[in-house]
């Protein structure tokens, strides 16, 4: 058992092995297609290199086909860190297109939607359609005119943006759909560092063609930054070893620990700040003895 390397000293195999790509989604293609894609890409560029793959990729949060922006791409192994991203918040500019003139209490109406709201999904969701609650963080009137309304929209992962308009609609008396979307921010990422999948295969090709890692070490990050805002702790590298062979984390390896609730999603490093695992957060850093962390995923 080899435990990972800091996460700024990894070579690129390394990287592409345990990885994440901030993808700027086109419109066209599936969420789920341009994993696939973007898995069969890195794949060739590491039997190019090294003997060495990545049989899979996943992405975080479904993006529809027509909807553009922020869709960070796992690699390797990294796609065992996806419960990270059920924990952050998501945001949208969304174009909301109203059947009427837009009223003159637009922005009363909006505002009624921040807090708690409740939705049930759609019939074409991947999941069962019960009434469920989600939190609006912030609901914002960016412009409006024409029968348009531009929104920024803040909210808890899960969250129907479709239906959120149509809600909006009924609730102006116009009715109302939605048009444009794009996702700027899944949290830990947003629209500021975003790469092209041209970007990715360029990168690959410098870093295969011309030995020049560069480009790629911008492209893609080691998976740890998915875990960044997931509340950390640092156990030894024999606790590590344990957890790698289905152990929890007892209080004897635990090094370091940020504060959390009982029951938290967190996240073990090495003191080198290599990822070893996701758990649940069940008993003190701080005790002699007995379990802390209850495995959810191994990493290592």
């Amino acid at each position: 058992m080899v435990l990972r390397g800091p996460p700024d000293e990894r070579s690129p195999a390394e990287l592409l092995a345990f990885g994440v790509v901030n993808l700027d989604k086109p419109s066209g293609p599936s969420s789920h297609q341009l994993a696939g894609w973007i898995r069969d890409a890195v794949d060739d560029a590491l039997a190019g290199a090294d003997p060495g793959s990545i049989d899979r990729a996943a992405h975080a949060g479904t993006l529809d086909p027509k909807v553009t922006g922020c869709l960070p791409i796992m690699l390797g192994d990294a796609t065992r860190l996806a419960p990270a991203f059920l924990e952050g918040r998501k945001e949208y500019v969304v174009v909301l297109e109203c059947h009427g003139p837009v009223p003159a209490d637009l922005g009363d109406v909006v505002a009624e939607f921040e807090g708690e709201i409740y939705q049930k999904p759609p019939r074409k969701s991947a999941v069962s359609r019960r009434l469920r609650s989600r939190e609006i963080h912030e609901l914002s009137v960016e412009e409006s005119g024409n029968r348009r309304v531009l929104l920024t929209v803040r909210c808890e992962s899960g969250t129907y943006v479709r239906k959120l308009c149509h809600d909006l609609g009924l609730a102006l008396g116009t009715g109302a759909h939605m048009g444009d979307l794009r996702r700027t921010a899944t949290e830990p990422f947003d629209d500021r560092d975003l790469v092209s999948a041209t970007d990715l295969v360029d990168a690959l090709a410098f870093w295969l063609e011309d030995d020049d890692p560069g480009p790629l070490y911008e492209a893609v990050d080691p998976g740890e930054r998915i875990l960044e805002g997931v509340p950390a702790l640092t156990i030894a590298p024999s606790a590590a070893a344990e957890v790698a062979n289905g152990a929890p984390v007892y209080a004897p390896g635990v090094i370091d620990a940020a504060d959390a609730p009982e029951g938290a999603l967190v996240a073990c490093y090495t003191p080198n700040g290599a990822a070893v695992c996701l758990g649940r957060l069940v008993g003190d850093p701080d005790a002699d003895r007995g379990t802390v962390v209850d495995l959810e995923r191994v990493l290592v």
